[in-house]
């Protein structure tokens, strides 16, 4: 009686084992499939983002080289433009 009972234990243990790794296979088959469908997704996002920023780079390109010339010519007229006056808090020191 004892060994019908201890032989039942073990056959259920390993009917319970190879219920788990049934259902660890099916786990693991539906998160590859998870992963596979948000990998492409990812993989489609990062395309369009990349031609996104690669055309925005080019049109500032553009824009340096079209309005570099008028842009320096403005920074040297405001550097070598001066008009010199005292402060409006300097008192004037009579010796």
């Amino acid at each position: 009686m004892t060994t019908d009972r201890v032989q039942k234990l073990k056959d259920a243990r390993s009917e319970a084992a190879k219920e788990i790794e049934a259902y660890k296979a099916q786990k693991e088959d539906e998160f590859k499939k998870f992963e596979k469908d948000y990998t492409s997704q990812t993989s489609s996002s990062q395309s369009t983002i990349d031609s996104s920023t690669t055309q925005q780079l080019s049109e500032l390109d553009s824009s340096v080289a079209k309005n570099k010339d008028e842009v320096i010519k403005k920074i040297v007229e405001r550097v070598l433009k001066s008009d010199p006056h005292l402060h409006i808090n300097l008192k004037k020191v009579e010796a």
